[in-house]
């Protein structure tokens, strides 16, 4: 899940996306009003953590704008105004939750997965593929029956492969699931960790299940045969058809 914290507390910020990021969440941070909003507006998240008190722009009037926009984006109120009056505002302007400063951390934890539950089936905890598991709750990854193991990146990276088995994933698309806004799309990181992954996929032995697409970008999918896949990886001679 994709996460926008919005917060001018640069040290509160960093524990926040630090706690998120270890629940396996992928974390962006805005320190300013101006800033939170726009990203708000503009991408995708699954929930959004705001501050009320922002420099250049407030958090209630970056609400009241998500909601004008019809964004459904789940939005948990952060605020150190513990006022009934100021709850009932932010509520009645749109908000999904409402914490007051200073909270447990645990309890921030609980009520981003209330609000990432709302309205959605309970998300799948153990991903299969070919001979591949993946189990989110115990964060372990196996071929059959061995044991893998993975970096945090590596592991987020086999799990968007795992949701979309068959599926020709881009290096773009890639880049926005698995590494946040701070993203270098001048490097070829994406290619590193694929490469990394499928090392250790094959380590026992195993048929490659992770192919590249050329030009495009990886795909997750099982092949017939070892010469299948080989013929996939190489270059084409220009006089060879398809």
């Amino acid at each position: 899940m994709k996460v926008l914290v919005v917060e001018d507390d640069r040290k509160l910020a960093g524990f926040l996306k630090r706690a998120l990021r270890e629940e396996g969440h992928l974390v962006d941070v805005s320190n300013d009003g101006e800033e939170g909003g726009t990203r708000a507006l503009q991408e995708e998240y699954d929930a959004i953590l705001l501050d009320l008190r922002l420099p250049r722009r407030d958090g209630l009037s970056i609400l009241r704008d998500l909601r004008m926009h019809r964004k459904p984006t789940p939005v948990l109120v952060i605020s150190g105004r513990s006022m009934v009056a100021d709850r009932v505002r932010a509520l009645d302007e749109g908000a999904d939750g409402y914490l007051v400063k200073p909270f447990a951390l645990d309890e921030m934890r609980a009520r981003v997965r209330a609000l990432l539950r709302r309205g959605q089936p309970p998300p799948a905890t153990l991903l299969d593929y070919s001979n591949v598991k993946l189990d989110l709750l115990g964060r372990r990854v196996d071929r059959g029956g061995r044991d893998v193991l993975l970096t945090p990146k590596e592991f987020a990276l086999l799990e968007y492969f795992l949701r979309n088995p068959k599926t020709v994933l881009t290096r773009t698309s890639i880049a926005e699931h698995v590494w946040n806004l701070d993203f270098d799309w001048d490097s070829n990181v994406v290619d590193v960790f694929v490469n990394l992954l499928r090392k250790k996929l094959e380590a026992g032995g195993e048929c490659r299940i992770l192919h590249t697409v050329r030009g495009v970008g990886y795909v997750l999918r099982e092949e017939g045969t070892l010469e299948d896949q080989a013929r996939s990886e190489r270059p084409r001679r220009p006089d060879e058809s398809p």
